[in-house]
């Protein structure tokens, strides 16, 4: 019998959550990026806006989108022009003096501690709403980012970035580099993980101005690698196949880990069967179809609820389920 490649048992798992994903995908995320204000905001390098609405995806990790999101409801959430009165009253801290000062802050909340006790007292960072020391540590990080690496301009850092880093339309690997040339120095901003950072970017990019074609080519390269797509590349036999298994976390987004690979199926992919106006290759759009597959708000197939994962699948109701290798996550 003929053996499989790797890559045609990828495409094969994959094709039932692509016959079933959204073909207004990326509509979609245009329209809520309309009606949400980040069109306006792109348009007018609005920073302090574009800064709030970063600070608001940031605060759904390590928690239920649930439970991050009654929190916001009760405290609220930092803003840019909190950060900004907060830091005009000239704090004593010297780790607020700078972004690149405020790396060693090591604030945390329950605690009631920092790298810089003598100071916390008269510190602001504490008289913010927060369910973590991280949390709040990140929003004051990216503050500063901005306006320290930026200029105050987060758009036009973006503009520059891709541009410097572009390799020419055609390029191989040209979105992973662009992407990599936004990703690489907003890494270095604790609290805040390569999951959070790609969510958030590629919607943005995909959607603050359709026009930048820069910024729409790089939020299409862009994949958001959670638990539940670690997890369904493990169960069917993918990372197995490619010699690539790994745990989840930072090796998903590193050199031969799953955002690798699902790029690599995006290329082998023309995403515009699906909808003639998608990019050709297209790897937010095949990332998130694999993650509907498996997400309890959505299909509700690959995932721990469904699945015992001392053993085999078992959920014969999966469309992926034939072409599956059916591995236990947990053997």
């Amino acid at each position: 019998m003929h053996q499989m490649s790797p890559w045609d048992h990828f495409e094969a798992v994959t094709r039932p959550a692509l016959a079933t994903a959204p073909r207004n995908f990326l509509a979609s995320i245009r329209a809520d990026s309309a009606s949400n204000g980040i069109l306006i905001a792109v348009r007018r390098r609005n920073t302090g806006w574009i800064f709030d609405h970063l600070i608001g995806v940031s605060q759904f990790q390590g928690i239920s989108d649930r439970n991050a999101s009654s929190f916001i409801v009760k405290h609220g959430l930092v803003s840019f022009e909190d950060i900004e009165v907060a830091l005009r009253s000239a704090p004593t801290c010297p780790r607020l003096e700078a972004y690149w000062t405020f790396s060693d802050c090591r604030y945390r909340k329950a605690e009631h501690a920092c790298s810089e006790p003598l100071h916390i007292g008269a510190c602001t960072l504490p008289q913010h709403p927060t369910r973590k020391g991280s949390l709040i540590r990140a929003a004051y990080a990216l503050f500063l980012f901005i306006r320290d690496v930026c200029d105050g301009d987060f758009v036009g850092w973006i503009d520059q970035r891709l541009a410097a880093a572009d390799p020419g339309i055609g390029a191989p690997n040209r979105a992973v580099q662009m992407g990599a040339a936004l990703l690489d120095p907003l890494r270095n901003i604790i609290g805040i993980g390569d999951k959070v950072w790609s969510m958030a970017l590629a919607d943005l990019l995909l959607a603050g101005d359709p026009t930048r074609e820069r910024w729409v080519t790089t939020g299409a390269g862009m994949v958001v690698i959670d638990s539940l797509l670690h997890n369904h590349l493990h169960r069917t036999g993918v990372l197995r196949r490619f010699g690539a298994e790994h745990p989840y976390g930072p090796r998903c987004y590193a050199s031969g880990g799953c955002s690798d690979l699902l790029r690599g199926l995006a290329a082998r992919i023309d995403a515009r069967r699906y909808n003639p106006t998608f990019p050709a290759s297209f790897p937010r759009f095949v990332q998130s179809a694999i993650w509907r597959l498996c997400s309890t708000t959505n299909l509700d197939h690959c995932n721990g609820n469904r699945i015992d994962d001392r053993d085999r699948c078992q959920n014969t109701a999966c469309p992926a389920f034939t072409a599956c290798d059916r591995l236990a996550l947990h053997a």
